[in-house]
């Protein structure tokens, strides 16, 4: 058994975060991604600092896994033409462009559907394909805080921060990838291929989920809670002797648990936090118990103590995170070879399947690494013909 998504080709026009991060993921479930780059150029993460693989930034490397590289000037008659002839035999055509460039390079949906009607057309931008908004420039840090999600992120009475992933950008690459998937599965029972059009800012406004209709519903306006929750308790962090932890007793069986656990069954029983409506009325009281009480002894006692019973956890740094037996034995931690400068280290696939025997993992293409290899393959051009194309820096 290979990969779910064998057979299937994309041609990837999308740069920096949130288009490469989702084509990266057809990528890990088999698809054939072919990163097409500008001549010279490239992606314009390429040379992000401050750690490299060889001349490649890590940062490039972390989302273009997967994937081979060609260079095309899709600005010349030529590299124009053959990108066309590369959309005859693809099945997806990815990009993150600002609405209205696809039409000036005559690749949008509409053109691309003439030459293969089952294409489908992804794109990924800021404000979507329509909208008041379509021709703003968008970054992570711009969704986040136009998205909403921002200005409960953070401790109370302190400035709005970011989330610490990129979660603007990726949420696009995620939600983009799913509605790939729908329109492969639609189209082998229609035949036809279609455009789908995923905005950021979109992506941010359906995470806020119960948020957002806390206030759609009852009027609410989020406010930043720090580590803990807007309805349920107790649920946040807790400085102990050595270390913070985190703790979620929301469900009142749970709170019973823990307080079995922490030797005061009695405060199961106390009104003030008897159950859900009670602890959430009382929330205040029942946090300045148990703060006091998590400090008397050290983290690694109360872990120990915990974890068979009630969800928590350390909060782990990076480097604990990416040596934890778990996230080890899920193989979340990967080595792949590269063919210049050898093992190169990088997260793994969190999709897991019983379909899929072996994962695969090649690192980031070099710029335009793969081009000849492609060209040949996809459209049969012999050597005379690509070193014409370079000369004439088609690509």
């Amino acid at each position: 058994m290979g990969l779910p998504l064998e057979g299937v080709r994309v041609l990837d026009l999308s740069q920096y975060l949130a288009g490469p991060f989702g084509s990266m993921i057809l990528g890990d479930l088999g698809a054939e991604v072919i990163k097409i780059e500008r001549p010279g150029k490239g992606d314009i993460v390429r040379d992000m600092p401050p750690h490299y693989v060889g001349p490649v930034s890590v940062y490039f490397q972390s989302f273009n896994r997967n994937k081979k590289g060609i260079t095309l000037d899709l600005q010349t008659d030529e590299g124009h033409e053959l990108f066309y002839q590369m959309v005859a035999k693809a099945d997806i055509v990815w990009d993150n462009f600002r609405p209205g460039v696809l039409e000036r390079l005559r690749c949008d949906f509409e053109s691309l559907a003439q030459i293969n009607p089952r294409i489908i057309c992804c794109s990924v931008s800021g404000y979507g394909q329509s909208g008041p908004y379509r021709d703003r420039p968008a970054v992570d840090l711009v969704i986040q805080a136009r998205g909403g999600i921002m200005s409960y992120t953070g401790e109370p009475g302190r400035m709005p921060v970011r989330m610490g992933a990129p979660i603007g950008d990726m949420a696009g690459g995620m939600f983009a990838v799913k509605g790939v998937l729908a329109a492969l599965y639609q189209r082998e029972k229609t035949g036809r291929g279609q455009r789908v059009d995923v905005a950021l800012l979109d992506c941010q406004v359906a995470l806020m989920a119960y948020r957002a209709a806390y206030y759609l519903i009852a009027g609410e306006i989020a406010e930043p809670v720090g580590s803990g929750h807007a309805s349920g308790h107790p649920i946040r962090a807790f400085r102990t002797k050595t270390f913070p932890i985190v703790l979620d007793a929301i469900v009142d069986r749970q709170f019973a648990e823990l307080c079995r656990l922490v030797g005061h069954p009695e405060l199961a029983e106390d009104p003030r936090f008897a159950n859900k409506v009670a602890r959430f009325d009382n929330r205040k009281d029942l946090y300045q118990v148990l703060d006091q009480l998590f400090l008397q002894r050290p983290g690694e006692e109360w872990l120990a103590l915990l974890e068979a019973h009630v969800p928590v956890a350390p909060i782990n740094t990076v480097d604990m995170t990416l040596s934890d037996p778990q996230v080890l034995h899920r193989r979340m931690v990967i080595e792949m070879e590269h063919p210049v400068y050898g093992k190169v280290r990088g997260v793994g696939n969190p999709i897991k399947s019983s379909e899929i025997e072996a994962e695969r993992f090649t690192p980031a293409p070099t710029l335009g690494e793969h081009t000849e290899e492609v060209l040949r393959a996809w459209l049969g051009l012999g050597p005379e013909d690509i070193a014409g194309l370079r000369e004439r820096g088609v690509i």
